[in-house]
């Protein structure tokens, strides 16, 4: 499954609505009639104007004496909606369904999908693990918690790959902590996940993606449990359907966070990059999620690129033109190549008066800055540089011939040439 179709349908869902395929063709004019035609943009102009369009927040605050100390707790947090579209959700979601099927019928690892048992209110959401299996509690094998190193776990599926790439490229989760790992909680109302801080295991940053129903997600230095699935803290963050939720710094090592009882079903995924040190024996990275590249970041290497490939034309098409004039005026050079042309023809050459092969000059040394101008606004076409010359050839002609009129009208009225 490609981002690019799911892209499409996104298009083909929403984009009347959203603006994501055209923009209003608009001279800013006043009094530009209504209804006009679109502009269709490409897809780059498309995923570059949502990115300029997410809303990232982080300025969370929440002070709390630790160890003696003010601090504030939530320092690190930062929560990013307008990420993922509506259809995209939609399109994620499915597959989260179709990923739970093939758990239920045993088409996934054996530690990669868990479904526990349901025996009280807050307990029993199920998981699914992509890149290692993650150990909560010491198991009946007495592996301790965290990464279980013997354990293969099934790789990260390519709608995640997906998914990660667009949470790198616009600049969500950094190129540093690029996710290698990821476990989906699927919730069904009443399900919780208790107070905690996330083992270093996994390196920080991390994020969680919301889908189905907004809920809330609770900070504190102390979590206390108020009842099954109920927890108290001192800050409460609320999740949109869609957003994404950064944590690092204070809100990921210093505050303990928690999910209190969902009212309503939830999916949510956490991407995680894991410790190097904790890797399971047989991981290898991911060609696919190596050297993401930030989408301003690609945009300013073509700009650079663009840039530096016209200054090589400019420069290469200006020292033709030195050579080619070999000390000499443009329009001089020109000048003498078509004198020289017509003594090989047999034809007489041309002798004008001072004023007119001054005024002629001016013209074309006038005429050749002009095209020095429009090179360096990036016109530099073969074909248009063609066209340039003939019109060049042309203005010398007509000069010629106007010479020659002049020549032949003093013969005819008997005076000396």
């Amino acid at each position: 499954m490609s981002w690019e179709d799911m892209a499409q349908e996104d298009e083909l869902a929403t984009g009347a609505e959203e603006g994501t395929t055209t923009v209003a063709a608009d001279d800013g004019e006043e009094g530009s009639e209504a209804g006009r035609p679109g502009v269709q943009l490409t897809r780059e102009q498309r995923e570059l104007m949502r990115f300029r369009n997410v809303v990232r927040k982080k300025d969370f605050v929440c002070f709390e004496r630790v160890n003696g100390r003010l601090v504030n707790i939530l320092a690190g947090l930062e929560l990013h909606t307008g990420v993922f579209s509506a259809a995209e959700q939609q399109r994620i979601v499915e597959y989260v369904y179709t990923l739970q099927e093939k758990g239920k019928l045993g088409e996934l690892g054996d530690r990669t999908y868990t479904e526990p048992q349901k025996w009280m209110r807050g307990k029993g959401r199920v998981t699914i693990q992509f890149g290692c299996c993650y150990n909560y509690a010491t198991d009946k094998k007495g592996n301790p918690p965290g990464i279980i190193r013997t354990i293969t776990s099934d790789p990260m599926p390519g709608l995640f790959k997906v998914m990660i790439k667009r949470l790198v490229r616009w600049n969500v989760l950094p190129t540093t902590c690029i996710p290698d790992s990821c476990i989906v909680n699927i919730y069904d109302p009443g399900d919780c996940i208790p107070p905690h801080i996330d083992s270093h295991d996994f390196l920080r940053p991390f994020c969680t993606v919301s889908f189905l129903s907004e809920c809330s997600i609770l900070f504190g230095s102390s979590l206390k449990v108020a009842g099954p699935g109920e927890f108290t803290g001192s800050s409460s963050i609320p999740l949109p359907v869609g957003s994404v939720l950064i944590l690092n710094g204070n809100g990921a090592d210093v505050a303990k966070h928690c999910v209190p009882a969902v009212p309503s079903k939830r999916i949510s995924i956490t991407f995680r990059k894991m410790d190097p040190g904790k890797h399971p024996f047989s991981f290898r990275d991911d060609p696919e999620l190596l050297d993401i590249t930030p989408l301003e970041t690609a945009i300013q290497e073509t700009s650079r690129s663009s840039s530096e490939r016209k200054n090589i034309q400019i420069r290469n098409l200006s020292k033709s033109l030195s050579k080619k004039s070999k000390g000499r005026t443009y329009a001089q050079a020109l000048v003498s190549d078509i004198s020289s042309q017509q003594t090989l023809h047999g034809q007489p050459t041309i002798s004008c008066t001072s004023a007119e092969r001054e005024r002629y000059s001016v013209a074309q040394e006038k005429k050749h800055g002009n095209i020095m101008n429009l090179i360096e606004d990036g016109i530099e076409s073969q074909g248009r540089r063609q066209r340039m010359e003939h019109r060049q050839m042309l203005m010398i002609n007509h000069t010629i011939k106007r010479t020659n009129d002049i020549q032949q009208a003093k013969e005819d009225q008997g005076e000396p040439g």
